[in-house]
């Protein structure tokens, strides 16, 4: 892989990663609803889901997957079952009348772990992505060359730029905090999170498998 077609890679990624999706809007939800610090669990979930399918790519494993007849349809239905069940779950979220502060410390109980699982799930129940992996990854990789050392630029070069983004949006979801003092802002939010939740969900159901 050459300097040229690094660079291009860079600047896919880049336009790819900025375009909201499931993985960034549960980063603006947990940085508003725990704070930065304790928003990168999340992060780190979301992210070792995207390397894990990554992987899955190198693998041959995706090919396989789709070779197996209805195993895609399957996925994709427990990929739109639970991304539902997320925005029935923020619609209902209750609202704190204290201000934004006590809505931040109302989900302090949750653990690293338990971060770091929803984060998880949120990115590997998405099937396009794994799809997304498998098209585009090889694109990349020159046959001619080793395939390891140009995967692990890949996916580093992947890793770095989406990190990236992780932190502007959850830094925004900071600013939304706010806003979010008014209760009927957070009702607002709470409205709007679980709406883009489900309309991902019926995204998700109509997608082809091609």
């Amino acid at each position: 892989m050459n300097l040229h077609m690094w660079l291009l890679y860079c600047a896919t990624v880049f336009l790819i990663s900025a375009t909201p999706g499931p993985n960034m809007l549960h980063i603006l939800s947990r940085s508003v609803e725990l704070g930065l610090g304790r928003s990168l669990p999340a992060m780190a979930g979301c992210m070792s889901a995207l390397v894990t399918m990554m992987a899955a790519s190198a693998l041959g494993l995706t090919a396989l997957l789709l070779a197996l007849p209805g195993a895609f349809d399957v996925l994709r239905y427990l990929g739109t079952a639970y991304l539902v069940y997320l925005g029935i779950k923020a619609w209902r979220s209750p609202v704190e009348e204290a201000g934004a502060s006590e809505f931040a410390a109302s989900a302090a109980p949750l653990s690293p772990l338990a971060i770091y699982r929803g984060g998880y799930l949120i990115a590997i129940s998405n099937p396009k992505a794994l799809l997304f992996v498998a098209a585009f990854l090889p694109q990349f990789i020159n046959p001619a060359l080793p395939k390891g050392p140009q995967f692990a630029i890949l996916v580093g070069t992947f890793a770095v730029i989406e990190t990236c983004w992780y932190f502007t949006y959850a830094l925004g979801g900071r600013g939304l905090a706010r806003w979010l003092e008014q209760p009927s802002a957070q009702r607002l939010f709470n409205r709007m999170t679980g709406v883009v939740f489900v309309g991902f969900g019926a995204l998700l159901l109509r997608s082809q498998k091609a």
